[in-house]
């Protein structure tokens, strides 16, 4: 069995420099670490990860710790892990990811202590016992979204300012003459949904606006989809309330319903009903017709964001709580028009 020793007698390096080259625990120039990863394969070198794991009592393994529904990754969760990946893998971290739907996070037999040395968690709830139970066993964290309550103040988190980007979304659609402005929000126990509610209302009460009650709905936080939900909750609202001329949707996959609604009512986007949508991905879905306008987020650039937070806590400890708030971009695009 090829060792560490055989690979640094054949690159002419001592097993420090070898160990240091896999684990980039130390910069080495870029002539050595090639030499010596020339050795590793000429001699077909692996290195035993679980042993040196035990020696050094990490695992070099960074967990993002999500909730989904039944289908892929979202443009925003994409993007996301996209970001971390670039960080990790320039500090030498591989990524574990956690994916459970609502209904399965409560039972016992499917939860566990993860193998990592920190993790990320997305989408915070109020009083998240995901982050309490991480707290408790002294784990780094990085929250990605707001961390509700004295929580705020305890763990390091990156964020869209969700306030802002609503107020922005609205704040065009009250420009192009929209009064009834149905908002399909995410769950409502999650702080993102406070936080984009209150942009909602800020925007009209600049405007002097007095939003009718009940256009805010909130998607359960069940198993469902999100183009589900849009989709349903379109055909609902706009058979009871008339006045609607436009929605603000919390995710693509929501626009995607909304789409659907439309067209199965006979309204024709941006004609008839204006729709905004946030989104995470650096692109717009391509086959959403019109295009979709909406609040781009630049998940990747979280991830990038709370990547490094976290690395930087587990390699120095470092105890100090940083707060990242990142501006969001309204792309106009061509789902959203005046009002005739």
């Amino acid at each position: 069995m090829v060792t560490i020793a055989d690979v640094a007698k054949a690159a002419g390096v001592s097993k420090g420099t070898v160990s240091s080259v896999f684990s980039k625990k130390r910069p080495i120039s870029k002539e050595v670490t090639q030499r010596v990863l020339k050795a590793a394969e000429e001699l077909n070198y692996r290195p035993n990860y679980w042993a040196r794991s035990l020696v050094n009592r990490k695992t070099n393994i960074i967990g993002l710790n999500m909730r989904s529904e039944k289908m892929p990754l979202d443009a925003f969760q994409h993007d996301l892990l996209d970001g971390m990946m670039e960080v990790c893998y320039e500090h030498g971290y591989r990524i574990l990811i956690n994916i459970l739907q609502p209904s399965l996070l409560k039972q016992v037999e499917l939860i566990a202590s993860d193998p990592v040395d920190g993790e990320i968690l997305l989408d915070p709830i109020h009083d998240d016992p995901r982050i309490e139970d991480r707290l408790k066993r002294h784990v780094p964290i990085v929250v990605v979204g707001r961390p509700s309550g004295e929580r705020a103040g305890q763990v390091c988190s990156v964020d869209n300012d969700n306030i802002a980007a609503a107020a922005k979304a609205v704040r065009l659609l009250l420009s192009q003459g929209h009064q009834q402005i149905l908002f399909l929000n995410s769950a409502k126990d999650r702080t993102v949904a406070e936080d984009r509610e209150l942009g909602y209302y800020l925007a009209h009460r600049e405007a002097g606006v007095n939003p009718l009650a009940g256009l805010i709905l909130n998607k359960p936080d069940d198993d469902g989809t999100s183009i589900r939900f849009g989709y349903e909750m379109t055909l609902q609202m706009l058979r009871e309330h008339s006045g609607i001329s436009a929605v603000l949707a919390d995710n693509e996959s929501m626009a995607m319903g909304i789409y659907q609604a439309a067209e199965e009512l006979g309204l024709v986007i941006p004609g008839d009903l204006s729709v905004i949508a946030f989104s995470g991905g650096e692109h717009f879905p391509p086959a959403m017709h019109p295009p979709l306008t909406g609040m781009r987020l630049d998940a990747r650039t979280i991830g990038m964001e709370a990547a490094r937070l976290l690395i930087e806590q587990v390699t120095t400890g470092a105890a100090g709580v940083k707060r990242i708030l990142l501006p969001s971009e309204l792309v106009e695009r061509g789902s959203c028009a005046c009002t005739h």
